[in-house]
């Protein structure tokens, strides 16, 4: 049986260049996807070029878009089976990435959700306090208002096959780090398996999520992903069409 094809998007905002290298190094070293695609978003003077190297593409945008609307920039730009992003901070390692890989690319899952609070994940290093205790009561709302119920659906490593994209990406809202909790809810709207794999995870200092701050706009964004996907679930297309009148587009026509 042809092993199907993977496609790696690492989205990167003011990226730690040296450990960024080494993560793609790795990638492409331990898990040889076909493409590995850096998104990276209003890249200081001259970063591209330090970075033109790496094992894999890179594409700039000249502003800042959002970890969501990079991904899915990165997810249109690829033509694999397989479609898996993983965050530029290395908080999750190779191996986990590939476990993560593992039951979309078996075709056992549709869509596979990488989880550090998950009971069997490993945490290396752990988060502040007040990051922990948020992340925590987030995803135990999330757990109660979406058809799909797991530990986790921040954390920065998720595959998905090609087909299933297909079906989800035009009901993809969210340019920020809500793009997660948004996929995770249409997924389930359009009944595709979802499979939560435990990660082994490390905390790193540098992160633009604040915990306070991004608080409210992630719950803002969890409501409206329960309200899509519900209105998804019960009128099919017609969601889309109603948003789309209200003159918000989805991602893959901005």
């Amino acid at each position: 049986m042809t092993r199907d094809s993977v496609g790696v998007v690492v989205p990167a905002y003011e990226p730690d260049v040296s450990r960024l290298r080494n993560y793609v190094e790795a990638i492409e070293g331990s898990l040889s996807p076909t493409a590995i695609l850096v998104e990276l978003d209003a890249p200081a003077t001259g970063l591209r070029d330090r970075l033109a190297d790496l094992p894999g593409r890179v594409e700039t945008a000249p502003h800042r878009r959002g970890k969501g609307a990079a991904i899915t920039a990165g997810f249109e730009r690829l033509d694999t089976d397989v479609l898996a992003f993983v965050d530029a901070d290395r908080s999750t390692p190779v191996a986990s990435l590939g476990e993560v890989l593992d039951p979309v690319v078996s075709a056992r899952s549709d869509l596979a959700v990488g989880s550090r609070r998950h009971p069997d994940a490993e945490i290396v290093s752990q988060q502040t306090v007040l990051r922990q205790l948020l992340g925590d009561c987030y995803a135990w709302i999330a757990g109660r208002l979406l058809s799909v119920s797991l530990h986790d659906y921040q954390c920065g490593a998720k595959a998905i096959r090609a087909d299933g994209w297909e079906r989800v990406r035009e009901h993809l809202y969210e340019p920020g780090f809500a793009w997660d909790i948004e996929l995770v809810a249409i997924a389930g709207a359009l009944d595709l398996c979802v499979r939560e794999v435990p990660v082994e995870w490390r905390d790193r200092a540098g992160s633009t999520v604040d915990p306070v701050r991004d608080a409210a706009t992630l719950f803002r964004a969890l409501l409206a992903a329960r309200y899509r996907a519900d209105r998804l679930r019960e009128n099919g297309r017609q969601t889309t069409n109603e948003v789309r009148n209200q003159g918000v587009p989805p991602l893959v026509d901005r």
